[in-house]
């Protein structure tokens, strides 16, 4: 047998799936932030048009690769026989809340197109709360695949 049959590659692969987690959650929760300051912004400012790079930037260089490798990563070990036990109800709590996470992920992806084209009529207010939403679901999924409650 080669050595490279012998690395443990369910460990290898939990970990670029945490990896992967980490980085789209740092970007799950940068972009409404950056989108607070940008709604307060004038349209056509200087301001307004730095935001607009950088939430462009964070998106296609940070969140779309990190969202991609983290559902990869993540479904190689839901297909990998012993990882998941579908009978319990944890898997099914934090596949709902990973789902969500994506829908959220998507949303922002519109909205920063608004935001691109001085479209945006969301608050400031509103991407504040918006904020706050990756976090619970991260509570969520954390304690589902750590705690798995049930």
């Amino acid at each position: 047998m080669s050595a490279l049959a012998e690395y443990p590659w369910r460990q290898i692969v939990t970990a670029l799936h945490v990896v992967s987690v980490i980085a789209w959650m740092a970007g799950m929760f940068y972009l409404p932030r950056l989108f607070v300051y940008h709604a307060d912004s004038a349209a056509g400012s200087e301001k307004s048009e730095t935001f607009k790079v950088m939430e462009r930037r964070l998106l296609r260089a940070i969140l779309n690769p990190a969202m991609i490798a983290t559902w990869l990563f993540g479904l190689t070990l839901v297909f990998t026989p012993g990882v998941v036990d579908w009978s319990q109800g944890w898997p099914w709590v934090k596949a709902a809340a990973v789902i969500a996470m994506s829908a959220l992920h998507g949303n922002l992806a519109r909205w920063r197109k608004d935001f691109e084209a001085d479209r945006n009529t969301r608050l400031a207010r509103f991407y504040r709360m918006i904020n706050e939403v990756p976090t619970v679901l991260m509570i969520v999924i954390v304690v589902m695949v750590i705690v798995k409650p049930f």
